[in-house]
């Protein structure tokens, strides 16, 4: 190869780099805009988040030490988190006046149906704040929330494994709450086919109504069946490992 083809050949790669340099620097640049536009308040509608405790604990190495499962008090459906939803995606890590901080009176307050304070903690730093309240406000309002929504008998202590589709999940509880349809919920499950979650949609005033795009149960759950593991105490019957 010539010297004159060599240096063109350089140049080139040299521009080639160039631009990529500049399409990274774009594309970070653009992730930033976008979590800078998220503002606290601003969002079109909560998803409400239950957890299947079991399935949970199920599959934690230390189970011994979280006290979702150490036995202290067997839970089913626990509370993870409320969400503020766009109708498509969400808003995270909102900024606020004041520091996203959840008081310990808060915190002892959610332990009953929130069996996790760092769950607690992360979930207002994450969501929360997106709320536009402050933690006292928002675990109060889904506390309120949670309280509206009947657990159907079939699901508040069981002992044994329920094998259930989605569906008929989604049928139990719409049984168990009439004013729910069921474009207003979705099932959430892993891959070893464990229920994960279940979702219920609110307006931000509070009022069930129908799910956004994030909740779209071909997004969440395809399979024809999930097991729910029993609810037991977790001394006997640790984790196992996975």
């Amino acid at each position: 190869m010539s010297q004159r083809n060599g240096n063109s050949a350089f140049f080139a790669f040299g521009m080639y780099v160039a631009v990529l340099g500049i399409l990274a620097i774009l594309v970070v640049s653009g992730q930033a805009d976008a979590r800078s536009s998220h503002r606290a308040g601003q969002f079109d509608y909560y998803a409400l988040v239950l957890s299947w405790s079991p399935s949970y604990c199920a599959v934690r190495r230390h189970g011994r030490r979280d006290p979702q499962c150490n036995g202290g008090r067997p839970y089913a459906f626990v509370l993870h988190g409320l969400w503020p939803q766009y109708e498509r995606g969400w808003p995270q890590n909102c900024r606020m006046k004041n520091r996203p901080w959840v008081p310990k009176k808060v915190i002892s307050n959610m332990i009953d149906i929130m069996p996790s304070p760092s769950l607690i903690i992360h979930e207002y730093r994450k969501h929360g704040t997106c709320a536009g309240l402050s933690a006292k406000a928002y675990y109060e309002e889904a506390r309120r929330l949670f309280n509206k929504i009947v657990i159907p008998d079939r699901y508040r202590h069981p002992t044994v494994s329920i094998h259930v589709s989605p569906g008929e999940l989604e049928k139990d509880f719409l049984k168990a709450n009439p004013k729910m349809d069921a474009d207003m919920i979705s099932v959430s499950c892993s891959k070893r086919s464990r229920l994960r979650e279940i979702r219920i949609c609110f307006s931000k005033e509070g009022i069930l109504r129908p799910c956004g795009v994030n909740e779209s149960q071909k997004r969440l759950c395809r399979l024809p069946e999930i097991v729910l593991p029993p609810v037991r105490d977790m001394r006997k019957y640790p984790p196992r490992p996975l």
